[in-house]
Order: structure tokens, then C-alpha cells, then sequence
């Protein structure tokens, strides 16, 4: 269901996530308007459940946001099925365009558009994302426990990423590819049992719906039951440009992000952002607080403005 327009918002959320529905859920409680833009791209949306969210460990993330939505509504906000092309300021604030053409103004803007998962190209990783082929072992760990997992070396995290997946299974391996072991690597690797097999992969074979195993470009085929990868994660956030808010290299080194202070205020005033366009690594639970407290921060921004106008003498 997608709600009708108004003439303008006191917030336009950019992105209908954990973080963008529990900001407005946030600026609904104190009766601001709001409106959240969603275009239905979830980054979550192979999963099966979402975990680590305490008291909704499991939740399936369709049913998530269908009663996030129904909360931001009963407090008034409205959703809108769309995507943002630009914002741009006005004498108001702000101007947001869609893809359809509308235009909607506000007077503070939250983007919670999330990010990209770019993963190597490699025939078989995108068909089976979310499923058997996984990055995050606090989202999907414990589904793949004590399986034979390998890991595919794609960039520095890779390392990191297999030491923690050894922690779920005792059959790890990891595939150098394209990221070889420096000789400390080595070291952290074999005394954890996990076997290094080098060589570059040529693809993850699928057998019956489910992942058989890992081809190297040699020929050799290693068995596997799930898979692992570091994806390089970027913001989605290109319609700020002309803003000058641009997503910039991460200091992990995992992908790009659009920087902010702790309370999700931009360079930019009046735009705020929350959850995965500037925090990479945010679960859906880390994301939805993130959104909590742009939103919280944003009303207090809107009450400081209207105190100022308030004291101003009138004629």
C-alpha cells in the first residue's frame, strides 16, 4: 500500500529499512510529519530470517518491515513506494525528486538507503547469496554451523572473516584466490586447523538447489556446504551529490560509506543518515538504533528552529 502525498514534511526519510522506518517511527511520536520513501530493494531480502535482534531472532525480513510500516503509520507517518533521483535545497529546506517525477519538500531529510553487496564475479556466489553463500557470521553463523564452509580470500577482512567462521565449525577452509596469507596470516590460520588451499576459484558449483563445492581455475573441486565472502559494501547515497555528500573510502577498508558525527548529522546541515549508508558493518538491530536516535536528534534539531523563530519580535 503506498500513502497519497501532502504539500510538504517536516522529514523525508530516504529509504524504508530498520533505520529509516524506526526514524520516522521516532519523529511519529513526537507528531512530526514524516514521510518514508521506499523503492523495495532491501538488502536482506534473500535471507531467510533476520538474527541477532532481540525478542525477533528469526523473523522473516518481509514481516519485519510489514510491521514496521503498520507502527510508523499508527503514528501517522506515511509510506510512499518510490526512488529518489536528487535533493536539492530550497528557501524551505529541502526538495526531494523521484524517479516518477513527484516532488516532495521538507524541511530535514534522514537517508537510510542502506548499501550494495559488490561480490566478485564469480559464476554461482549471486545465485546462491543469502542462502548458502554467506559474508556475516553473527547473520548467518549459526545456520551453517558445523558444516564444511570455505572462504573465499577476496580482500584484507578475509582473514578475520575465516578466524570467525572457525569459531562455528571445525571444517574451514580457505581459498587464497585473490588474497594471499602474509606469513602471520599463515601462522593464525594453521594453528586454528583451518587448511589453506591456493589458487584462483573459478566457480561455486551448485548441485539439486544446494551448493556442492568450490572449482579452482585448475580443475580441482573441494566440497563444500557453505560458502563465505567479504563483500565490498557501498553506500547507496549517489543522489547527494550535487550536495557534495559523496561516499568515501571506509576506514576498514570493507567499501565505501557516507561519513557522520555519532548522532548521524552530515556536513550537510539538515541531512542526516543512518544504518548501513554510513555504518558498513550495522545488523538490522544496530541499524534500527541508528535510526532511533537520527530521528530523535532531527525533532531536537526542528524544536531548536522553531524556538528561534518563536522569539523572533512580531510586528
Amino acid at each position: 500500500m503506498t500513502d497519497q502525498w501532502k504539500n510538504g514534511y517536516d522529514v523525508v526519510i530516504v529509504g524504508g529499512g530498520a533505520a529509516g522506518l524506526n526514524g520516522a517511527l521516532m519523529l511519529g511520536r513526537s507528531r512530526r510529519s514524516v514521510v518514508v520513501i521506499d523503492s523495495g530493494t532491501p538488502r536482506n531480502a534473500p535471507a531467510e530470517g533476520v538474527h541477532g535482534l532481540l525478542a525477533l531472532d528469526g523473523i522473516a525480513p518481509a514481516e519485519l518491515l510489514e510491521r514496521g510500516r503498520a507502527e510508523v503509520r499508527g503514528y501517522g507517518g506515511q509510506i510512499v513506494d518510490g526512488e529518489v533521483v536528487s535533493v536539492a535545497r530550497d528557501e524551505d529546506g529541502f526538495t526531494v525528486t523521484l524517479a516518477d517525477e513527484n516532488i516532495v519538500r521538507a524541511r530535514r531529510v534522514l537517508v537510510a538507503t542502506g548499501l550494495t553487496d559488490e561480490i566478485p564475479d564469480i559464476p554461482g556466489l549471486r545465485q546462491r547469496w543469502g542462502r548458502d553463500v554467506v559474508h556475516c557470521p553473527y547473520c548467518h553463523g549459526w545456520e551453517v554451523r558445523d558444516q564444511a564452509i570455505g572462504v573465499l580470500g577476496t580482500g584484507p577482512m578475509s582473514v578475520h572473516q575465516t578466524l570467525l567462521f572457525r569459531q562455528l565449525s571445525a571444517d574451514v577452509v580457505y581459498f587464497a584466490n585473490t588474497a594471499p596469507l602474509t606469513a602471520e596470516q599463515a601462522a593464525q590460520l594453521d594453528a586454528r586447523g583451518v587448511r589453506v588451499i591456493d589458487g584462483a576459484v573459478a566457480s561455486v558449483e551448485i548441485a539439486d538447489d544446494r551448493l556442492a563445492g568450490v572449482r579452482l581455475v585448475d580443475g580441482t573441486f573441494v566440497a563444500r556446504e557453505a560458502v563465505a565472502v567479504a563483500s565490498r559494501m557501498v553506500a547507496r547515497a549517489g543522489f547527494l551529490a550535487p550536495l557534495g555528500l559523496e561516499p568515501v573510502a571506509h576506514p576498514s577498508g570493507m567499501g565505501e560509506h557516507i561519513p557522520t558525527d555519532p548522532m548521524g548529522r552530515t556536513e550537510v546541515p539538515g541531512i542526516w543518515v543512518a544504518g548501513n549508508v554510513t555504518d558498513l558493518s550495522a545488523q538490522v538491530g544496530a541499524a534500527a538504533a541508528a535510526g532511533a536516535m537520527a530521528g530523535a536528534q532531527i525533532n531536537a534539531d526542528l524544536v531548536d528552529e522553531e524556538i528561534q523563530q518563536a522569539l523572533i519580535p512580531q510586528p
